[in-house]
């Protein structure tokens, strides 16, 4: 007779937990179903991959590679890895101590950039744009993990650059990305990705204030807010990307680069350029320039007669 014993989470006895706030075992089983969420997403993004339309892959390899990510570092957090210890700055008198975890931190400086990515190709904006709001993002990261390990109420300095940054990041998505999106006919389709993402990330000056800024909740419910936020933003966001996807032209978003690579084809037509939506009608090759017309012979005397010397 066999008996059923229920599984247990051994990974706090294998990397104990250290400090006065530290991650509890509630709190890695919770970490170990996020990344259980991050792990299906990605396989699913790769399954995908085989059965996209005309080889248009630019959202699978944007998100698929987030989601690799972001399952790599949730494990490490579910393991009780990827964390240091710092003294709590309203309790630098008593000496309490708090686990702060830099790997949520590598989650968000790729997780974000690949949704300003995706975002920024469906509305057509310049790369001189992605790059800047790239940069936007990676700025809030950093200044937040800057605050997470100053001992000091300093951090709060570093909390408002970050914060400001992110009122930076958004204003340029919603003001420049917006306009663009009309114009190449997607406006719809990016307001609601956009508000949905907006809504999260504002949230997480919330989040942060709360857990590794003021010290006012554990990490367990610190992991708890900020799991539920990064499942929102990333796995579900990518998911209804790709749904929304089947409706795109590629060809008029000019982001069907994934279709035949960079070598281009004969008389210089680029295939990705042409319209990829179902039915649409390629785009026809350029003509070419008609050859200059030879010399005729009738044509030397003449220009002997005018001082030209012939060879």
């Amino acid at each position: 007779m066999y008996i059923i014993q229920a599984r247990v989470n051994d990974a706090l006895n294998i990397n104990p937990p250290a400090g006065d706030q530290r991650l509890t075992v509630h709190g890695s089983n919770w970490l170990w179903a996020v990344t259980a969420i991050y792990i299906i997403s990605f396989l699913a993004f790769f399954g995908f991959s085989f059965t996209a339309r005309a080889g248009e892959l630019v959202f699978h390899y944007i998100y698929g590679f987030a989601l690799f990510v972001g399952s790599i570092t949730y494990f490490a957090m579910a393991s009780d890895l990827g964390w240091s210890l710092m003294v709590m700055s309203d309790n630098l008198d008593n000496g309490l101590t708090r686990q702060i975890f830099f790997a949520k931190y590598i989650n968000w400086v790729v997780s974000f950039p690949a949704i300003i990515l995706a975002l920024g190709l469906l509305s057509g904006i310049s790369w001189a744009t992605i790059v800047y709001q790239v940069f936007l993002s990676w700025f809030w990261i950093l200044a937040y993990i800057a605050g997470a390990y100053t001992p000091t109420d300093y951090k709060w300095g570093f909390f408002a650059f970050g914060t400001f940054a992110w009122v930076l990041l958004t204003l340029s998505q919603w003001m420049l990305g917006r306009k663009s999106a009309k114009r190449v006919g997607v406006a719809s389709d990016y307001t609601l990705l956009l508000g949905w993402l907006t809504l999260l990330w504002l949230l997480y000056p919330v989040a942060w204030g709360l857990s590794d800024g003021g010290n006012e909740i554990g990490e367990t419910a610190g992991f708890i807010f900020f799991g539920i936020l990064d499942v929102l933003v990333l796995p579900i966001l990518s998911f209804v990307t790709m749904a929304m996807s089947s409706d795109w032209d590629y060809g008029k978003l000019n982001i069907a680069f994934t279709q035949y690579g960079r070598v281009p084809v004969a008389s210089g037509h680029f295939p990705e350029k042409a319209a990829t939506a179902p039915g649409a009608t390629p785009a026809a090759a350029p003509a070419t320039a008609p050859a200059p017309a030879a010399t005729t012979p009738a044509s030397v005397p003449a220009m002997q007669q005018e001082g030209v010397e012939t060879v």
